[in-house]
């Protein structure tokens, strides 16, 4: 009997360890992990675990305020890309349902004058708890740091140079979401996280331990992401899918409701989505092209314009 995709499939963690030792071996793991589903499990990151608690803290506080506080902190007109956006406002990319959650945005601290600050607002900070910016820009600094490291991996897989990254990252127009979903006792229309693909380079998820992650598979079936206690889950977005013509795919992904066990359960969570320069242009890397892989984006396009693009699809612009 021949075993369906979803059967087979299973994301094994690959250790950062490894990367410290024998950096090809990580990048070929994380690589054909990325090719193969779009997603890759990191283990032994070595982030500060009392930090994560801290801001998870800080997280349930803000979360719990009322609703006429934190929306103290929404900006009209502000496409969400900084402070509170409420529940039940984004919808994913073809979706009739909004999706059962609320987050908060964090972006790159930016002086007044520099010259990319036009595409980068100030950050919003709630009026309690007092730890929270401090707790929030360092998990910014961490993820931003661990995913270059990724992409530094990434641009090994590919043969690239190895710092083939690092510029259009450099002030790339990051964001750090704090997700709140709170509990969900039924089963739909309306799910936690519809459908959908991640707009930016590379995402890096803190969480997803608590069940509801699930990532398409190439069967059309869904495979749940189960990671161990702690570990990154890594996610291609549609910005590298398109640099690099689908050879490490955006994969379609979901956060359905809880089991029946768990609904009176809320659930947090971190995405760092990582982006590349406003300015960077994201045009068809040459040895992603070949006779049986033609250039799927023919057209360049840069940064900011396709996260414009793509916001007001999601109902955020």
């Amino acid at each position: 009997m021949t075993l369906s995709d979803s059967e087979l499939a299973k994301i094994d963690p690959v250790s950062l360890t490894l990367d410290d030792v024998e950096p090809e071996a990580f990048a070929a793991r994380l690589g054909a992990s990325f090719a193969r589903y779009g997603f890759a499990v990191v283990a032994d990151h070595g982030l500060d675990q009392g930090r994560i608690d801290a801001l998870l803290a800080d997280m349930k506080s803000v979360f719990a305020l009322p609703e006429v506080v934190k929306r103290r902190s929404l900006i009209e007109g502000g496409k969400g890309q900084r402070g509170y956006t409420a529940f039940g406002v984004e919808t994913a990319k073809g979706e009739t349902w909004s999706d059962l959650k609320e987050f908060w945005h964090v972006g790159r601290e930016l002086p007044d004058g520099h010259p990319l600050r036009p595409y980068m607002p100030a950050n919003v900070w709630p009026e309690t708890p007092a730890s929270f910016r401090d707790d929030a820009l360092w998990l910014f600094d961490a993820l931003e740091a661990m995913g270059g490291r990724v992409l530094r991996a990434i641009a090994r897989y590919l043969v690239l140079g190895e710092t083939f990254f690092d510029g259009p990252i450099e002030d790339g127009n990051s964001v750090l979401r704090l997700l709140h979903y709170p509990p969900a006792d039924f089963d739909g229309p309306n799910i936690r996280a519809g459908a959908h693909a991640d707009i930016n380079a590379i995402t890096l998820l803190l969480g997803a331990e608590e069940a509801g992650l699930e990532v398409l598979t190439r069967d059309g079936s869904w495979l749940a992401i189960s990671p161990p206690a702690g570990a990154l889950v890594i996610n291609i977005g549609d910005m590298l899918a398109r640099l690099t013509n689908d050879v490490l795919p955006s994969t379609i992904h979901r956060v359905v409701n809880p089991a029946a066990e768990r609904r009176g359960v809320a659930r947090y969570s971190t995405p760092f989505f990582l982006h590349f320069r406003p300015d960077f242009l994201i045009e068809t890397l040459p040895d992603c092209v070949a006779p049986d892989r033609p250039d799927r984006y023919p057209t360049p396009i840069t940064a900011h314009q396709y996260l414009t693009q793509r916001l007001e699809e999601i109902g955020l612009a």
